[in-house]
């Protein structure tokens, strides 16, 4: 049986000081652990690509998604603006073309964090600052002067799937079960991985796909989950990982380990750290084909979009094996 530190504030502060990566790539950094991530690293990632197969990690922009309104956040709304009717109709501009030329069109509405998604440096603060020390204030109604989500526009990297149900012997974690150091470690050894300098390391608990056709996806959204534990922070800052991504809402267990607190692990990961967190990834068909060839790694393409001055951002991660 390992032996765990207690959890409480002292461990908090002493992980938050050890894990600190502020001034590590210079004062104006603002990029964090991506700045692990080399060109031999990339061209070591991409010779990994042995079968070619594409796997996509997102889960799909639709009103099914799993917001609630909790944080204001709502599913995305996917309007069509022109549509193959109005051409018919011979509403459209152009619908007097002798070539007979119509067309569709249509937006979106989202919430840049409601769904498959990364945050941004500059989505996290504490006690006024953001990883590197730049403050608060920085990030206005116009947006982030610093922590920007444009700072990272390439993400591409050695992915490794550490999936923590089919290592423990269940079918998913439970509401409030803490994935430890040791978790990780034997995830690790069974499947055969190791997790070093610039990995992108995503996590499943099967979270998702234990909520995802519950009504209201069964709490998923800001309720209690698996997740990682805060003793987990150090075993990330050793192995300097560039990113992580889980299936779940928050990526640290709910109810939080800290009483009183909110979210608390982010503040290690993000603020302190400059670690890259993904959160809502569709997870499970990864899983499989990972279960099935034997092999946890992969290249992993993951770039945010690019937005200026946004706290975070959806994507479409692929795993190419």
């Amino acid at each position: 049986m390992a032996v765990h530190p207690d959890i409480n504030f002292d461990l908090f502060d002493r992980y938050y000081k050890e894990c600190s990566n502020w001034g590590r790539w210079g004062e104006d950094d603002q990029r964090g652990t991506l700045n692990y991530i080399t060109p031999d690293k990339i061209k070591s990632a991409a010779g990994l690509v042995k079968s070619g197969k594409a796997i996509s990690l997102q889960l799909p922009l639709d009103a099914n998604g799993p917001q609630t309104g909790a944080f204001g956040r709502v599913n995305p709304v996917h309007q069509m603006a022109a549509t193959g009717a109005d051409h018919i109709a011979g509403k459209q501009t152009y619908s007097a073309d002798p070539l007979g030329w119509g067309f569709a069109d249509d937006s979106l509405f989202l919430f840049l964090q409601g769904g498959t998604q990364w945050d941004a440096l500059g989505h996290i603060f504490r006690d006024g600052k953001m990883f590197n020390g730049f403050g608060a204030e920085m990030v206005t109604s116009t947006g982030a002067e610093k922590g920007g989500v444009e700072n990272m526009p390439t993400v591409v990297s050695r992915g490794v799937l550490l999936d923590m149900p089919r290592i423990l012997g269940k079918e998913y974690l439970s509401p409030g079960e803490a994935i430890q150091p040791e978790d990780l470690d034997r995830a690790c050894e069974l499947q055969n991985v190791e997790v070093g300098t610039g990995d992108v390391v995503l996590i499943r608990t099967g979270d998702m796909a234990a909520r995802r056709d519950l009504p209201g996806w069964g709490g998923y959204s800001a309720g209690d989950a698996p997740g990682l534990s805060l003793r987990v922070a150090p075993w990330l800052h050793e192995r300097q990982v560039a990113a992580i991504a889980t299936d779940t809402w928050g990526a640290e267990v709910r109810p939080n380990e800290l009483e009183d607190t909110f979210q608390p692990l982010h503040l290690i990961l993000i603020v302190s750290m400059g670690l890259l967190v993904g959160e809502i990834w569709q997870l499970d068909d990864l899983a499989k084909d990972c279960a099935e060839d034997g092999t946890y790694e992969f290249l992993f393409v993951g770039p945010p979009l690019v937005i200026p001055k946004a706290v975070g951002s959806p994507l479409n991660p692929q795993a190419i094996k």
